[in-house]
């Protein structure tokens, strides 16, 4: 799936693809690192959803 993904981003010149993992899955962290994908340490997914979504969409 990553190959295939990699394929399209370069196909549609795209700069880069990213995805998302949990930093205590320190197996799929070396996974990704041993095909050359580097893991960010400052970033966080930031997600709103429920009431809160719907409060903050009727601001």
């Amino acid at each position: 799936m990553l190959r295939h993904l990699a394929a399209l981003s370069v196909e549609r010149e795209c700069g880069r693809f990213e995805w998302s993992v949990l930093n205590w899955n320190q197996n799929a962290i070396d996974f990704y690192e041993k095909m050359g994908a580097t893991v960010l340490p400052d970033r966080r997914i930031i997600r709103i959803t429920g009431d809160a979504l719907g409060e903050l969409a009727s601001q």
